[in-house]
C-alpha cells in the first residue's frame, strides 16, 4: 500500500515523462517535411535526433535525481534511443504505482534500444568499413607528402592498424595524392587489410602567406635506434645539376668541375654552420651525380667550403653551390604589444623595419591567402594565429588590409611562419564553404576516395551545395564527413545533420584545433561532448580529431594528459592522428589503448567488466 506522498511522487514523475514524450512527438510533426526528405533507411535516425532535441530544450535535472532515487534510468544515456528510454521508464513507473498505463503506443523498449545501437553500428560500418580487428574504434592517419615516395611508410601504417588514410587536399597535388593511394592499394594486397581513403577539401581556409626568403640551410642526419646507435646512415645525393633525388635525405649542390674529381670511396669534407668538419663517404657514382653516406647530423649553408679526399690526399677544393640550394622563409618573432599588418597573400611578409637607431619605421607584415575576408572584419574582432599560439585584436580594418595588435602569446615570443592557420572567431564571413579549388578537386575525389571531409561547413546551404555537386557527378554513395570547426557550424549542427542525412552515409568530425580557438578553450570540453551527444542521437559516427597523442607522434613520448585524452577518444567511432616521425608507433599505442578501454566504456555508459583487483582477499 502506497502512502499519499509516494502516490503524489509517481503522479508527478509520470506527468513529467508524458510531457516530454508528447513534446518529442510534436517536434517530430513540426519537422515532418524535413524528415520526409531523408531516405527511409535513415529516417528513424532523423526522428530520434528531433526527439532528443525536444527533450534537451528542458532542464530535467530534478526529474533525473528523482528517477535515480527509485532505482530507475535517469535518462542520462538516452541519446541513441530517446522514445524507448522514456517508454521503458514510464512502464516501470506505472507498475510501481500499480496503475494501468494510458492508451498510448508505448514502444517495445528492448527492441527500441537494440534498433538504436544497430543504426549507429551499421552507419559506422558503411562509412568506415567493417572493423579489421577486435578493436571497434577506427584509426585515421593523416599521410604526409613523403607517403607518395615512401611505400614502406604506408605499408607499416596499415600493418600497425590504420583503418582510414587521410589526405589533406590543401597540401600537394593530384599526382601526389594518386601515388599515395596507389601505395595504399598495393599495401592492402600485401597485408590482406582493407583501408578507406578520406580526402579533406581545403575549403576557404585562411592561412598565412609566404614570407621574404633567404638561402636555405641543407640538413641531413642518420637514423638512430632506441638506444641512440645508428640504424641507417644519412643518404646524400651530390650533383651539379638542378635536379633532386626522391630517395635522398638531402641534395648537396656542388660546382660542375667538382663532379669530374669525385670517385667511389672518396671522402667529401664540408664545414657546417657550427664550424665542424662533416664527412660524407661516396658509395657510388651514377649518371648525373653520386651517392654518399654520413654518420653525423649536419647543417650546411650555400657557399660553405668543402674538399674531396682520396686516400687522405686532397683532390679538389671548392665551395657548395648556390644555384639550386633551396630558399626558406625569413621567419620572425613577435611579442605582446607588437603591431602586425595583414595584407594580400601574394605580398611576402616581413619583420618590423627599423632605422639605424632601432626605432620602428614599418610594422611587421603577414600575407593572407584569402584577402577577401578583410571586407567582413571589423575593429575589435579577435584574431588567432596557429591554434592560439598568438592572440590579437583588430585595430584597423579595410578591404585591402587589417592591422592587429598582439595581446597574448603562449611564449615570450611567437615565431611567424608561412602556411599557418589564422582565425577571426568574432567575424561572420560571407564566403561559401565550397571554393573553386574544391570543385576542381571533386572529380579526383569522386574517382579515387571513399570519404570526403567537408571543411568549414557552416550552413545548410553549404551541405546542399555539396550534395548538388556530388549528385551531378553520380557520387551518391560517397561518404561525407562534416568538419565542425567554427562557432556557426556548432550552433547549426542539428540542421546540418538533418540536411546531411538526406545523403547517407555521413559522419561528423570534431575538429578540436579550430573549434578550441573559435569558441574558447574553456568551453572546448563542453562543446565536444555536445557534438558527441547530438551525433549519437542522429546515429551518426564521429571522428575525434586534432592533437591526439601528438607528442608521441612527433617526439616519441606521450604526455600523461595525451594518454587520458586518447582513452576518452574511444567514445567516438574513429580517432584521427596527425603525421609525425613516430606515427607508426603511435598507431600501435593508440590501438592498444582503444582496445583496452572499449571493455570499460561505451559512449556515456560505464560497462562493468570483471576487475582483477576486485578480489580483495587474494590481493592482501
Amino acid at each position: 500500500m502506497m502512502d499519499n506522498s509516494s502516490d503524489q511522487l509517481f503522479t508527478t514523475l509520470i506527468d513529467s515523462l508524458l510531457q516530454l514524450r508528447e513534446g518529442a512527438l510534436k517536434l517530430e510533426e513540426d519537422f515532418s517535411s524535413s524528415l520526409a526528405k531523408i531516405p527511409e533507411s535513415q529516417r528513424q535516425c532523423g526522428r530520434n535526433l528531433v526527439h532528443y532535441l525536444s527533450v534537451r530544450q528542458h532542464d530535467i535535472r530534478e526529474l533525473q535525481y528523482q528517477l535515480h532515487a527509485l532505482g530507475l534510468s535517469s535518462l542520462g544515456r538516452m541519446e541513441a534511443y530517446v522514445l524507448p528510454t522514456i517508454d521503458a521508464v514510464l512502464t516501470a513507473l506505472y507498475r510501481l504505482a500499480d496503475r494501468t498505463p494510458p492508451k498510448i503506443d508505448l514502444q517495445n523498449s528492448y527492441e527500441g534500444f537494440q534498433a538504436g545501437r544497430a543504426h549507429l553500428d551499421q552507419n559506422t560500418n558503411v562509412l568506415f568499413g567493417e572493423p579489421g580487428s577486435s578493436r571497434q574504434q577506427r584509426i585515421m592517419v593523416t599521410i604526409p607528402s613523403e607517403g607518395a615516395r615512401q611505400y614502406g611508410l604506408i605499408f607499416e601504417l596499415l600493418q600497425a592498424g590504420m583503418d582510414v588514410m587521410r589526405i589533406n587536399c590543401s597540401k600537394d597535388d593530384h599526382k601526389t595524392w594518386a601515388q599515395m593511394i596507389e601505395h595504399l592499394r598495393r599495401a592492402e594486397k600485401e597485408t590482406g587489410r582493407r583501408c578507406k581513403v578520406q580526402m579533406d577539401l581545403a575549403g576557404p581556409n585562411p592561412r598565412t602567406g609566404p614570407l621574404e626568403s633567404k638561402p636555405g640551410v641543407l640538413h641531413w642526419r642518420p637514423r638512430l635506434n632506441d638506444v641512440g646507435k645508428i640504424r641507417s646512415r644519412a643518404k646524400v645525393w651530390i650533383s651539379s645539376r638542378d635536379t633532386g633525388h626522391q630517395n635522398a635525405d638531402e641534395v648537396l649542390p656542388v660546382p660542375p668541375d667538382a663532379m669530374g674529381n669525385i670517385q667511389q670511396g672518396d671522402k667529401l669534407l664540408v664545414t657546417d654552420t657550427r664550424g665542424r668538419k662533416q664527412t660524407l663517404t661516396v658509395i657510388s657514382v651514377e649518371d648525373g651525380g653520386c651517392w654518399a653516406e654520413g654518420e653525423d647530423e649536419a647543417f650546411v649553408e650555400p657557399n660553405a667550403p668543402f674538399c674531396v679526399l682520396r686516400s687522405d690526399e686532397q683532390v679538389f677544393q671548392g665551395n657548395i653551390a648556390q644555384t639550386f640550394a633551396r630558399q626558406t622563409d625569413h621567419e620572425f618573432n613577435v611579442r605582446v604589444g607588437d603591431l602586425i599588418v595583414l595584407t594580400d597573400g601574394d605580398i611576402p611578409g616581413h619583420p618590423a623595419r627599423k632605422d639605424a637607431n632601432g626605432n620602428m619605421t614599418e610594422p611587421a607584415s603577414i600575407g593572407c591567402n584569402l584577402p577577401e575576408i578583410y571586407q567582413d572584419v571589423r575593429p575589435g574582432d579577435r584574431f588567432f594565429y596557429d591554434d592560439g599560439e598568438l592572440q590579437a585584436v583588430v585595430r584597423e580594418a579595410s578591404a585591402e588590409k587589417v592591422v592587429i595588435e598582439v595581446t597574448q602569446t603562449r611564449k615570450d615570443a611567437v615565431k611567424i611562419r608561412s602556411d599557418k592557420g589564422i582565425n577571426f572567431p568574432d567575424t561572420h564571413f560571407n564566403l561559401p564553404a565550397l571554393t573553386q579549388k574544391d570543385r576542381a578537386d571533386l572529380d579526383f575525389i569522386v574517382a579515387n576516395a571513399d570519404l570526403l571531409a567537408y571543411s568549414f561547413v557552416r550552413h545548410v546551404r553549404d551541405v546542399e551545395d555539396l550534395i548538388d555537386e556530388l549528385n551531378a557527378r553520380g557520387a551518391d554513395s560517397l561518404g561525407v564527413i562534416l568538419k565542425i570547426e567554427t562557432q556557426q557550424a556548432f550552433q547549426n549542427l542539428p540542421e546540418l545533420l538533418l540536411a546531411a542525412l538526406q545523403h547517407p552515409p555521413i559522419g561528423v568530425m570534431v575538429a578540436r584545433g579550430d573549434m578550441g580557438v573559435e569558441i574558447g578553450f574553456n568551453r572546448m570540453s563542453e562543446v565536444q561532448e555536445e557534438i558527441l551527444w547530438l551525433s549519437e542521437a542522429a546515429h551518426v559516427p564521429v571522428v575525434w580529431a586534432t592533437q591526439v597523442l601528438e607528442s608521441l607522434a612527433k617526439k616519441g613520448l606521450p604526455t600523461r594528459a595525451e594518454v587520458t585524452d586518447a582513452a576518452m577518444s574511444g567514445r567516438a567511432e574513429c580517432v584521427m592522428l596527425n603525421k609525425g616521425e613516430h606515427i607508426v608507433e603511435t598507431v600501435q599505442f593508440l590501438s592498444d589503448v582503444l582496445e583496452r578501454m572499449q571493455h570499460h566504456q561505451h559512449k556515456k555508459l560505464a560497462t562493468l567488466r570483471k576487475l582483477s583487483v576486485s578480489n580483495i582477499y587474494s590481493n592482501s
